[in-house]
């Protein structure tokens, strides 16, 4: 898997710096008979998540059809789609790739790994109840439990750790709760444009070596790149002012990743065992 959030800011092109580098990683690893998915973590678009801005900005780079990234793209919305009423564009634009028109929650298979698209903004905007707040947690939970997965993803937009500018977010504790109680192995995020990677920790923010969730944010897809603030515990790395995405290598039973930099960098190569 590779991706990235916070992606394609119009009058921008540092999108399509991390549009040629995911790209030039599927065309070499095509040879090798490696597939891919590439994942989105919300603010695909900026500054409205319109269609203009979709079909102008975000084809630019990430959406170039000269590429392999849409078809083998996995979008999660972000805070800008809504900003278009309903994320109307978003979801017009990627179509079945985005999950059930309006809800933006999914889960799909890579190996034996299953991955967990959440919609943030239902956790976190006015725009949705408490009726499509249970939805979401009842269906994350039916599937969690109905998935017979030696390891699992999960990624959102907003995080419920961070060092960065919008910071730590305690309405994502219940969701937290629900994938620490069914052994969630990693958490991806956007939304705070730099990366940072946690160590595995309980909804509370605890250290937990045994049973504890990774969380990676990744705001580095070509939105203008923000600076750290408060350093939240348990942060094990951060990089800011660098554009690029995150390489996921999935295993039987473990997981590896890496910060990949526009300009041929590699960053904080990681790792660990599935629960």
């Amino acid at each position: 898997m590779i991706g990235a959030g916070d992606i394609a800011n119009c009058g921008s092109e540092l999108s399509l710096g991390t549009a040629i580098l995911v790209d030039s990683v599927l065309r070499a690893d095509s040879v090798a008979g490696v597939d891919y998915v590439v994942f989105t973590l919300g603010d695909n678009v900026y500054r409205s998540g319109s269609a203009y801005e979709f079909a102008s900005c975000f084809a630019a780079g990430w959406g170039d059809t000269t590429r392999r990234i849409m078809a083998k793209i996995r979008p999660a919305p972000g805070n800008h789609e809504y900003l278009t009423p309903g994320a109307n564009a978003y979801y017009t634009y990627f179509g079945k790739a985005a999950g059930e028109f309006g809800k933006g929650y999914y889960a799909y298979n890579v190996g034996v790994w299953r991955v967990i698209v959440v919609n943030s903004e239902i956790i976190v905007s006015s725009e949705f109840d408490d009726i499509a707040r249970k939805e979401q947690m009842d269906w994350v939970e039916r599937d969690l439990k109905g998935n017979a997965k030696s390891c699992t993803i999960a990624y959102w937009h907003n995080p419920r750790f961070s060092s960065g500018w919008h910071g730590s977010d305690s309405k994502f504790i219940p969701l937290w709760q629900l994938l620490y109680d069914n052994d969630v192995d990693l958490a991806l995020a956007g939304h705070d444009h730099n990366y940072e990677r946690f160590l595995p920790m309980t909804p509370a923010g605890v250290q937990d070596t045994a049973k504890g969730i990774t969380q990676i944010v990744v705001g580095t897809g070509g939105a203008t790149l923000r600076g750290f603030s408060t350093i939240r515990p348990n942060s094990a790395y951060r990089i800011e002012g660098r554009t690029g995405v995150l390489l996921l290598t999935l295993g039987a039973a473990e997981w590896r990743s890496a910060f990949l930099e526009v300009g041929g960098r590699i960053w904080d190569q990681s790792g660990g065992k599935c629960h």
